[in-house]
């Protein structure tokens, strides 16, 4: 899957910022214009044990992919999560998202937590029809913005069956 690192990059640029974003309805192209990853960092993500990223594919691409990171024995972060714009709104996030938590129980997590930016009404709505709660907790953004971006911290509890 290492071999995945260019594809993934430009399948979370393509999904997060610029023109291509907004042909989808999860973008963030409104409010941040710079790289949504950094050089280097999908390689980081692929080859780090603590990291799980699951990907959809069709045919000859990849259509959409999720990552989780064990924070701890009972926590994972939920992040990455995307779908190429054109394919948005057609289940396939939430198929994403469903086997992101299925791979967490697995795994023993307990808590699934995630960051949102907090002026992405839709997007925390859509999080919260699927169990997702905030937690009252925020985050800075790790850049510094002006004006200052902040994210909300949603989780879910993650029974086992």
């Amino acid at each position: 899957m290492p071999g995945d690192a260019p594809a993934l990059k430009d399948l979370l640029e393509a999904a997060y910022r610029g023109d291509s974003a907004r042909r989808g309805w999860n973008h963030e192209a409104d409010i941040l214009d710079d790289d949504r990853v950094a050089p280097g960092e999908v390689e980081a993500l692929l080859v780090d044990p603590l990291v799980t990223m699951l990907v959809a594919r069709d045919a000859s691409e990849l259509t959409g992919c999720v990552a989780v990171t064990r924070r701890d024995a009972r926590l994972a972060y939920l992040g990455m999560l995307c779908v190429r714009p054109d394919l948005q709104s057609a289940g396939l996030g939430r198929r994403l998202l469903d086997a992101a938590e299925d791979k967490a129980r697995a795994d023993g997590i307990a808590v699934m937590e995630m960051t949102v930016i907090d002026s992405r009404d839709s997007l925390i709505a859509w999080y919260e029809r699927r169990g997702y709660a905030r937690s009252g907790e925020t985050r800075p953004f790790p850049v510094p913005r002006d004006p200052p971006i902040t994210f909300v911290v949603l989780e879910k509890p993650l029974p086992t069956a």
